[in-house]
């Protein structure tokens, strides 16, 4: 008999958890690539803290092509694992790799002709300025390494060995914690090379779960076959993984656009605004990773399941999502509320910033469960095939109404109002998910 995939048999429950539970963790440790840098260069100045926030738009963006592709690769793989055809699962995974290479070089041209003139477009300062070329060049023109490791780490999500997936982030985030203080301070007989420590660091650490995903894929992922033999970069394939991908791309994109508009606001305030900005969004990442969790494990199990035409699972995985990410945001809500002066103490926050961040931690926090529930629709969505949903429902969420409104808001109430703006985008966000999800089921759920 044939043997059964997990996807259509386990009970989901255990299966929510046990493909979600690894994914929360590797996702947590990855988040710790940006936390531990700031954590480090906030202990060389306030202007480097400022330096590596202003240059995070950058990393967001190159992230939004890398997750954008490996998310259509995992939908389309998965699908197609749910319909028995394994050949055709290993051209599409072939397919998936080729494309991040290709958008590795694209980054790499971009770092090594204008790495500079996007830190100048940024600020005048020129001490910040400089260090956030240098931390910008390294991150941009290496990073084939973050590019590929989504795809492979995907690779895998897709056939259910989330606990393999792990492990490729978490070698590694390992790494990248262990040469931060190495490579920043020089220690061990190392030099001190500052913040460029921290590009590096991080940068080898993505280039370990790259080598990391290859061999895991060639040796333990025998459902998707990486030979190469008759491979061809066929259009069909292409579409395939980018009718998800990029309004995946885009959605990712937008929080970088938004981060930098933010900062725009921001600036005219004080430096130690972006600078407690750029703390608070690693931070929330940190928060929202388990929800992204939850969110990447939903998926393949929802794609294998709609693949397969199992209605029933898919409606019971969404039950069981949705109620553990409500779980998430309310105690990151609480946790918010009650300690952000350590939050921000950990990151050496001056008077200054705890003046301005702790009353902001409250006030955010507040957004973050109706945050949940736009989050994991757009996952679920994207699990049916339908990227659309999770681009409008982060464009209502990050860009239009939260930028205007903060714009708004920050000339009438100066900073301590503009952080209101969240409350507002989240609301629209919300009522945007419930209609579009009660229009999925009849649209795409009836059908099966």
């Amino acid at each position: 008999m044939e043997k059964k995939n997990k996807m259509e048999t386990m009970p989901m429950g255990r299966l929510v958890f046990g493909m979600s539970l690894p994914m929360m963790l590797s996702l947590l440790i990855q988040s710790l690539y940006n936390i531990v840098d700031s954590i480090f260069v906030a202990r060389l100045s306030e202007q480097a803290l400022t330096a590596t926030s202003l240059a995070y738009p950058v990393q967001m963006l190159m992230i939004a092509v890398g997750v954008g592709t490996a998310v259509g690769v995992n939908v389309r793989l998965s699908q197609t694992l749910g319909k028995k055809d394994e050949e055709e699962a290993s051209r599409i995974a072939q397919t998936g790799i080729v494309l991040a290479v290709i958008s590795a070089v694209v980054f790499m041209a971009a770092g090594l002709a204008g790495a500079k003139l996007l830190a100048e477009r940024f600020t005048d300062d020129v001490v910040v300025s400089g260090q956030c070329a240098d931390y910008l060049w390294i991150c941009m023109v290496f990073c084939l390494g973050n590019m590929a490791c989504m795809v492979f780490q995907r690779l895998l999500q897709a056939a259910g060995k989330a606990v393999l997936s792990m492990v490729i982030l978490i070698s590694g985030a390992i790494v990248n914690l262990i040469l931060d203080p190495v490579l920043i301070f020089g220690l061990l007989g190392f030099p001190a090379l500052g913040i460029r420590g921290a590009a590096w660091a991080t940068v080898i650490g993505q280039w370990v779960s790259m080598l990391v995903g290859i061999y895991l894929n060639l040796a333990k992922n025998p459902q998707v076959r990486l030979t190469g033999k008759g491979f061809s970069l066929r259009k069909e394939r292409i579409w395939g993984i980018y009718k998800v991908g990029v309004p995946t791309i885009i959605t990712q994109a937008m929080i970088s656009l938004m981060v930098s508009a933010f900062n725009a606001i921001l600036l005219p305030i004080s430096g130690t605004a972006v600078a407690f900005f750029g703390v608070y969004y690693k931070l929330q990442n940190f928060l929202f990773m388990p929800m992204n969790g939850l969110g990447q494990a939903a998926i393949p199990i929802v794609g294998y399941n709609y693949g397969a035409r199992n209605r029933a699972r898919i409606k019971e995985a969404s039950k069981v999502v949705y109620i553990a990410a409500a779980v998430i945001a309310v105690i990151g809500t609480a946790v918010f509320q009650l300690f952000g002066r350590p939050l921000l103490g950990i990151f050496s926050a001056s008077e200054a910033m705890l003046e301005i961040g702790v009353p902001a931690l409250r006030v955010i926090s507040v957004s973050f469960l109706p945050a949940a529930v736009t989050m994991i629709t757009g996952y679920l969505a994207s699990g049916l095939g339908d990227g659309v949903t999770n681009m409008v429902g982060a464009f209502l969420r990050q860009f239009v109404p939260l930028l205007p409104c903060a714009y708004l808001l920050s000339k009438i109430g100066g900073v301590g109002a503009l952080w209101y703006a969240f409350w507002i985008s989240e609301v629209v966000g919300i009522l945007f998910s419930v209609c579009r999800m009660s229009r999925l089921r009849r649209v795409k759920l009836r059908q099966l």
